[in-house]
């Protein structure tokens, strides 16, 4: 008897409890949005009509926290609507390629759900999608191989993706043979610059596509530095303009 008047106390105060526990739900997000931001150094971003993302210091929030202090290596990214619509990302394996993707995504999304972000400073623009095509997977158990999984992701980047669109894109062709691949690399590249014109980070091992510039001038090069020391290479995670050297 005594429980069911519980139960029943508990049901006619159901709608004050609801609303309680969505404020506080809130204000767990809120506050740790807060500690977040004051204990990481993040900035408050700003916004833009367009879906360009300019970020000066952005830096991985899981990776620095991952690695020891003061060894992160913090980049800019400028991903314009005038001559940087879609940035050649080049540059050696365990150079950062793929860690400079994600943190972008990261920053956008976090300012985007009212963050503060881990950069020195941003201006964001509001995208309608994030798309992505990062990784080497297979789905055997469907029938596709780490290459139909590839192109599988890509085809839906491009039907869907619009202009409004944050396109990061990671070694597009690398599971086919060279030329195939290269090919598909460089079709891609060349569909979103001219018909998509999405806002497109694009990380590739095919050098050749650093041509691109030349016939698309929405496309531009920059590269993970990189150097060679005592027949050793030196990784140094800084993004620069302009291709990898080799």
């Amino acid at each position: 008897d005594l429980y069911c008047k519980v139960c029943s106390q508990i049901a006619e105060a159901g709608p004050a409890i609801g609303a309680i526990s969505q404020a506080m739900a809130h204000l767990d997000v809120y506050a740790s949005m807060a500690e977040a931001a004051f204990q990481y150094n993040f900035v408050r971003p700003t916004f833009v009509e367009d879906a360009s993302t300019y970020i000066k210091g952005g830096r991985h929030p899981v990776v620095e926290r991952a690695t020891p202090p003061g060894t992160f290596v913090p980049n800019d990214t400028n991903i314009s609507t005038k001559d940087e619509q879609l940035v050649l990302l080049t540059g050696p394996n365990m150079g950062g390629k793929s860690t400079y993707l994600r943190q972008n995504a990261l920053i956008v999304i976090l300012a985007q759900m009212g963050c503060f972000v881990p950069a020195a400073e941003a201006s964001i623009g509001l995208v309608d999608q994030i798309f992505t095509r990062v990784g080497a997977s297979d789905n055997l158990a469907r029938g596709r191989s780490t290459f139909m999984v590839e192109m599988t992701e890509t085809a839906n980047i491009l039907h869907n993706a619009t202009a409004n669109s944050l396109v990061l894109m990671d070694e597009i062709g690398r599971g086919t043979s060279t030329f195939d691949g290269l090919s598909l690399a460089w079709a891609a590249a060349v569909f979103i610059a001219e018909r998509l014109q999405a806002y497109t980070l694009f990380a590739t091992h095919y050098f050749e596509l650093t041509v691109l510039p030349e016939s698309e001038p929405v496309v531009a090069n920059v590269h993970l530095s990189a150097t060679e020391h005592n027949e050793r290479i030196v990784f140094l995670h800084h993004v620069l303009p302009g291709p990898a050297s080799q």
